[in-house]
């Protein structure tokens, strides 16, 4: 399943309330010492103008003005030190703490009161908000999951979401089995050393595990919740996978049949009239006409042997049963046991002797050879030879079956190595179209490439690229 990346942009939730951030209250203070001073130098350049509840007013204007930038405890400090100040410079006796009468006294402690009244509000407000915004982007981050369709969910954009609103370092989804090692299904990002380790159940057998700062308790039910998604989005994608599986599977079982239900025919047809004419007693045959009717009998047997090899080979291809043995080997040994079978004068070999081993596995190397000779000598003219070359490339050894017939469009490349595809499905003996997915598939056991080119001069050239053995 192709992952998909159209998951919103991740914005940070706001930290639950725990005490406002520093650079908060430092910036209350800041404010604080800006305005406390300036307001009092013009107030006391204007000495005796104005009353003191005037003065105080102005005082806790500039309060509430630092409880709205840093909170609680810079509102508190500013309201004391505007006391202090206002009673030092702007009340009688001056430049001293003493008080004049009972009324100022009374307006100092309202002015106090009124004052810790207003910054405990506006932190209440503060916290207020901030709840509000923290449940808004909840409930858009939870939406923007929860809205999308099941098939439409992708993995690592759910888990790239989930990092980037807690800011993490690394999310992953992993899956416990048993009492076996974890194993890692996706993961997006880097975690740092000192990083602390976030687990939360996802299902009954997937885990989210985050990596990152430490993280606060209301967090913990976003995440379950997210965990849950990025579960889901794992299970739809491997069902997905198991689909198109079983898909593929279905699609090459019908294929194979119908394949097989059809290029059996031929071979069984010969085979069988060739063998109620030699059973005739009522016939007397020839010599030659014998041997003509043996060769038959012969000819479509080899024809059904190669073809039941093919399916099985397909089959096991299709299964992931085949494994491969690696081992060094000679090359040149290596085609001639896949050339045995072939006619003579129908392949040229041009093979060194002192090509390094490669290491392959002998079974499967000789069968993707044999495979490719044989497609090659269907597409070639009668009367030219495929020839069979190796050399020394980057890397390894070359090895190339080179036709020299109608060659195939660079196009059909890709498409020629898919089961049952035949260029020419009117050419005699065209067989079942499985020769390249099974060289295709053994290739890949093996870890090797098959590469087409064009032939110059016209035809098709297959080249295998072979690793070469490490000299023990």
């Amino acid at each position: 399943m192709t992952e998909r990346s159209d998951a919103p942009p991740a914005r940070e939730l706001p930290a639950p309330f725990a005490g406002l951030p520093s650079s908060r209250r430092v910036a209350g203070f800041v404010v604080a010492v800006v305005v406390l001073p300036v307001l009092t130098g013009v107030l006391d350049g204007s000495r005796g103008s104005l009353a003191l509840g005037s003065v105080l007013l102005l005082y806790l204007a500039a309060v509430v003005v630092v409880a709205a930038v840093g909170g609680i405890w810079p509102a508190v400090i500013a309201a004391v030190v505007s006391v202090l100040v206002a009673n030092w410079f702007l009340m009688p006796p001056y430049h001293t703490l003493d008080v004049e009468n009972r009324d100022s006294v009374v307006q100092l402690l309202v002015f106090a009161l009124v004052a810790v009244v207003v910054a405990i509000t506006e932190e209440i407000a503060a916290r207020d908000r901030g709840r509000a915004e923290r449940s808004r982007r909840e409930a858009e981050l939870l939406s923007s999951v929860a809205s999308r369709p099941a098939e439409q969910l992708s993995l690592s954009a759910v888990l790239e979401q989930v990092r980037a609103t807690f800011g993490m370092g690394s999310a992953a989804l992993v899956r416990r089995v048993g009492g076996g090692a974890p194993s890692v299904l996706a993961s997006v990002g880097q975690s740092a050393p000192d990083d602390e380790e976030v687990r939360v159940p996802a299902s009954a057998e997937l885990e989210l595990v985050l990596h990152g700062p430490a993280l606060f308790a209301e967090d913990r039910s976003v995440l379950e919740r997210l965990a849950a998604a990025a579960a889901r989005a794992w299970e739809t994608q491997h069902l997905v996978r198991l689909t198109d599986r079983l898909t593929e599977a279905d699609r090459v079982r019908s294929a194979l049949l119908a394949s097989v239900g059809h290029d059996l025919r031929t071979p069984l047809a010969g085979l069988k009239a060739a063998v109620s004419s030699l059973r005739q007693d009522d016939v007397e045959w020839s010599a030659t006409e014998r041997a003509d009717l043996l060769a038959t009998v012969e000819e479509s047997t080899d024809r059904l042997a190669a073809l039941i090899a093919d399916v099985l080979d397909a089959t096991r291809i299709q299964v992931g049963a085949v494994t491969a043995r690696l081992e060094p080997v000679a090359v040149d040994e290596v085609v001639a046991r896949a050339l045995l079978d072939v006619r003579a004068g129908a392949v040229t070999m041009a093979i060194p002797d002192d090509l390094p081993l490669v290491l392959v596995d002998a079974g499967l190397l000789e069968r993707v050879v044999a495979n490719l000779v044989d497609n090659a000598i269907k597409h070639s003219p009668a009367r030219c030879a495929v020839d069979v070359a190796a050399r020394p490339g980057a890397g390894g050894v070359e090895l190339s079956v080179i036709d020299h017939g109608t060659g195939v469009p660079s196009e059909l490349w890709d498409a020629m190595f898919e089961p049952f595809q035949r260029l020419d499905d009117h050419a005699s003996g065209a067989g079942a179209g499985l020769g390249l997915a099974i060289v295709r598939g053994f290739a890949r056991a093996m870890d090797v490439s098959v590469t087409p080119s064009q032939t110059p001069g016209g035809g098709l050239t297959m080249t295998v690229r072979l690793p070469v053995a490490a000299e023990g």
